[in-house]
């Protein structure tokens, strides 16, 4: 790892405005470095503070942090608490009537959803599920739509203190089955149908299937939400219906009081092969984690609407959907449906007619959103944008320009968030109001997180040498274990190689001459090109960057001189080209690449699809490219890709 070459030169620059300085959350750079200085000086007051201010407890704690059996750390653990109380409970006094959810349907339609209304749901659904036997520290898998009940239901298991496992929806009945197994869950909650673009997702029917397979004879109920008039097969003996549960329930329901370091949820990570690697989060620390990150990074006010594009399948949708603005108070939006559906104008539209203030997207949808329409925002009022912001992987510089300068007007801050499933919440973003943005750059730690770059040996590496991304100290919304493998994760996340002191994010990046942090790719995603190490990332921006370009995905195979060969997979703006024209056009974006950051970097062999093989939730499967591009046959589990037709395109434009 040692020596991994940046090659992406990025000089551009912006300051946060005086008026939205001044009128920041954190206001400007000495408030940031103060903050900083406040957590690197006194690091467990620092937290505990924090734990004081912004969660509400039952029990007060009395010890912050116990590292006796690190890496197993544990966080204010004397303390007792609900996340569920303190995501509804604590704002009714005085936000009853606050809209807490606006949700708009596949079609359209949109449902608005008050504070007090949300507390009455998710108590009903609690004594429903208390009604089925459900308490305490057992399992439930949550296999839903994205629908205002997938968040009742899992502030529902939070508030009774069952753990819950949320499984994405586009998953296949062999993927839920082996995390239903992992989990040893009792009851499993889903829907009987989704809505995706117009067309119904067959979600019981993928449940029954998953159950069949064997292995879930932990399974005790199947609980079934109407979302459509399909008609499920029916198991009388396991299957009840959502509406017939909670109908005649209480709409009051007490916490369940909950010690800080019991589990919250597990949640699988996505790709993972053979045993599904279940990541278990913690209660007070998780949920600090996303409220204190929630009103750092998005620089939240009460008045804000905001607006986070994903599924509550994944981390994102867990934290930045779920948890921390509930826990905030604030009002958002939640979407079933697809952006492109019915036309590429939906995020715009939808923007307009919610006036969000506050977005959170992936940069898979902004470049292909620009493909399908980059002059589409400026057909819609986009007045009330404040923040803008990105998550999953990094945002290559064209694509963050566009985005700041068609989206945002030029007027409103990108934050660019670092963060993992492991991690729980943002650990390396900008403070909008406070420190200047780079196209590219997810810039600076936020104030508690020890963030740094080493080498194979752990020792920092210099400004503009790459190496490996590690946080140097335990900080509350890490992940506590991998369900049923302490081993595995201790292997994992704190390896030998640096005697178990820091946490591996598995991440290569870079810092430049101003300190700001530049990730490269997954380390398994770092090329060793004739004996220079090259993040497949930075060779991607520069493909974007050609007006050609939509969207590039860059990974090796193995060659017998040079150890890797470079091999990219484009999508063009226009037309997927073929034969000679595909030739010429691949000829001149290896030149391109050859220009723009140097001829080591130039790719052997480019491959052009319509798309990239991507999940439905828009990330790019690269693991499925790596076996397209050493000609191996595919054996991954491919139900979750969007597109499964763009894998034998890609094959045949080799």
């Amino acid at each position: 790892m040692s020596g991994i070459e940046s090659i992406l030169k990025e000089t551009r620059s912006f300051p946060p405005s005086d008026d939205f300085r001044q009128k920041a959350v954190i206001p400007g750079m000495e408030a940031y470095n103060a903050l900083c200085d406040q957590a690197n000086g006194q690091y467990l007051s620092f937290w505990g503070d924090m734990a004081r201010e912004l969660l509400s407890w039952k029990k007060p704690f009395s010890r912050v942090l116990d590292e006796s059996a690190a890496p197993f750390f544990k966080w204010f653990d004397d303390g007792q608490l609900n996340v569920s109380y303190n995501c509804i409970d604590r704002h009714l006094a005085q936000n009853a009537n606050k809209i807490a959810l606006i949700f708009e349907a596949d079609d359209g339609a949109v449902t608005r959803v008050t504070y007090a209304e949300l507390h009455r749901r998710v108590c009903q659904f609690a004594n429903g599920l208390k009604s089925l036997g459900i308490k305490k520290g057992d399992r439930v898998v949550i296999y839903m739509p994205m629908v205002i009940e997938a968040i009742v239901a899992m502030q529902a298991c939070a508030r009774i203190g069952a753990i819950h496992s949320v499984v994405f929806g586009g998953f296949s009945a062999g993927a839920l089955r082996d995390r239903v197994q992992d989990a040893g869950a009792r009851l499993l909650i889903t829907a009987n149908e989704g809505l995706r673009g117009g067309k119904g997702v067959p979600l019981k029917a993928t449940t029954d299937e998953a159950i069949a397979l064997g292995g879930c004879d932990t399974v005790e109920h199947v609980v079934v939400y109407r979302r459509t008039d399909s008609e499920p097969a029916w198991d009388a003996n396991r299957d009840v219906w959502w509406h017939q549960l909670v109908e005649k329930q209480p709409e009051q329901c007490e916490p369940e009081w909950m010690n800080a370091e019991d589990p919250l949820f597990i949640l699988y990570t996505s790709g993972s092969t053979g045993k599904p690697k279940g990541i278990q989060h913690s209660t007070a620390g998780y949920l600090l984690g996303a409220i204190n990150s929630f009103r750092w990074v998005f620089d939240y006010r009460p008045n804000d609407v905001f607006w986070c594009t994903a599924d509550v399948g994944w981390i994102t949708g867990h934290t930045y959907v779920c948890y921390g603005p509930l826990g905030n108070g604030a009002t958002q939006v939640i979407f079933e449906g697809v952006p492109t559906y019915p036309d590429a104008t939906r995020f715009w539209r939808m923007i307009e007619r919610h006036k969000v203030s506050l977005f959170y997207t992936a940069p898979t949808a902004i470049r292909s959103l620009i493909k399908l329409g980059a002059d589409a925002p400026k057909q819609f009022d986009l007045s009330s944008l404040r923040v803008l912001g990105t998550v999953g992987e990094p945002i290559n510089p064209e694509a963050w320009m566009w985005y700041y300068e068609v989206v945002g007007g030029g007027r409103c801050p990108i934050v660019d968030t670092w963060w993992q499933t492991e991690t729980g919440s943002a650990m390396i973003a900008p403070l909008p109001g406070a420190v200047p943005t780079k196209p590219g750059s997810c810039t600076l730690p936020l104030p508690g997180v020890m963030a740094d770059i080493v080498d194979e040996s752990g020792a920092p590496v210099e400004a503009g040498k790459g190496g490996f991304l590690v946080i140097k100290k335990p900080f509350p919304s890490l992940v506590r274990t991998i369900w049923g493998d302490p081993e595995r994760f201790k292997k994992t996340y704190f390896p030998e190689e640096f005697d178990g002191k820091f946490y591996l994010a598995g991440d290569s990046a870079h810092r430049d001459e101003n300190g700001y942090f530049w990730i490269m790719g997954r380390i398994d995603d770092v090329l060793n090109v004739s004996g220079h190490r090259l993040g497949t990332m930075e060779i991607e921006s520069a493909l974007v960057a050609n007006p050609l370009v939509a969207e590039a995905a860059v990974v090796g195979k193995p060659h017998e001189i040079k150890g890797e060969a470079v091999v990219a997979f484009v999508v063009l703006k226009g037309p997927r080209p073929q034969g000679d024209e595909a030739r010429k056009v691949a000829d001149n974006l290896k030149q391109w690449v050859a220009h723009e950051i140097g001829k080591i970097a130039q790719p052997d062999e480019i491959r052009f699809g319509e798309n990239l093989p991507k999940t439905r939730s828009g990330k790019i499967m690269r693991r499925l490219l790596r076996s397209l591009a050493r000609g191996e046959e595919i054996v991954q589990d491919v139900s979750t890709l969007e597109n499964p037709q763009i894998l034998q395109q890609l094959q045949e434009s080799a």
